[in-house]
């Protein structure tokens, strides 16, 4: 259950993030947003450290694991954010959840975890639900969809470098090295298409650069209490909640279609718990 509410909090971090990329959209450079946002998240660490009661150790000896995990979480962030911008905000979070597909899969090979019937049936039925959202057709073949697609991919194997990290760092320091890591690359790639924000862009950006932190600690914890295959199949919650997000600020139409694939994602997360709870 400790995995359960952890992930509550990555849900309502990950909604709020993605109204602010929405809001941003245009106006700022995804490059710029992740610059950003990675300034913002650093100075936040900085001060937990610096106020902290307790001693926060941020050394580390798998210094390339980080830097192997972050290259991949910038790629799906940027491929995250130009969706957010393009398409119906329910849409990139469904093409997202291919994620626990590929999580599977990298985290069989590379972290060992075993494949039970019970994370097959529940991975299929999130992903039926995927499927019944999205219902394949011209979307699909989009380009913008085929980033958020390999993004998701790009976030699987963030995860999986994740969960490896978590057994011998804590989330503080994956944090700071997330953000310590990632700052340089956004700078890199911003440079070039700068635009000093105004106004409420600098109110989202720090919704994004606080959002983004919390997002991260709480995956982090969650993984802390559970497989991360688990830890993912909870994540499809978040459909429903950015799709009323969507219909309620951005007047996206409501689909019967959104009801029955979030009604298969319910029931996917309840076979994962049904059976933590029986073991």
């Amino acid at each position: 259950m400790y995995a359960v509410a952890w992930m509550s909090g990555t849900l309502f971090s990950f909604c709020l993030m993605a109204i602010g990329a929405r809001e941003l959209s245009g106006e700022l450079s995804v490059f710029q947003i992740l610059l950003c946002r990675s300034v913002i998240g650093l100075l936040c660490i900085s001060a937990v450290i610096a106020f902290s009661s307790q001693k926060i150790n941020l050394r580390t000896e798998r210094l390339e694991l980080n830097v192997f995990r972050n290259i991949f979480h910038f790629a799906g962030q940027y491929g995250w954010f130009l969706g957010i911008g393009a398409l119906p905000l329910a849409e990139v979070f469904a093409l997202e959840f291919t994620v626990p597909i590929w999580t599977l899969i990298i985290a069989a090979i590379f972290l060992k975890e075993e494949v039970t019937l019970t994370k097959i049936v529940s991975v299929l039925l999130g992903m039926a639900g995927v499927l019944v959202i999205v219902q394949p057709g011209y979307a699909i073949v989009d380009p913008v969809s085929l980033i958020v697609l390999g993004a998701a991919v790009c976030y699987a194997i963030s995860h999986t470098a994740t969960k490896s990290l978590s057994a011998s760092e804590s989330a503080i320091s994956i944090l700071f090295y997330m953000c310590l890591i990632q700052l340089p690359i956004g700078l890199f790639l911003s440079i070039g298409n700068w635009s000093w924000p105004v106004g409420l862009q600098w109110l989202w950006l720090v919704i994004i650069g606080m959002t983004a932190l919390s997002a991260h600690f709480c995956m982090a914890k969650a993984m802390q209490y559970a497989e991360v295959t688990k830890v993912i199949t909870l994540d499809f919650l978040r459909l429903p909640l950015i799709a009323l997000v969507g219909i309620s600020l951005y007047a996206e139409a409501f689909e019967i279609s959104l009801v029955l694939g979030g009604a298969l994602m319910f029931i996917a997360n309840l076979v994962v718990l049904r059976r933590r709870r029986v073991l």
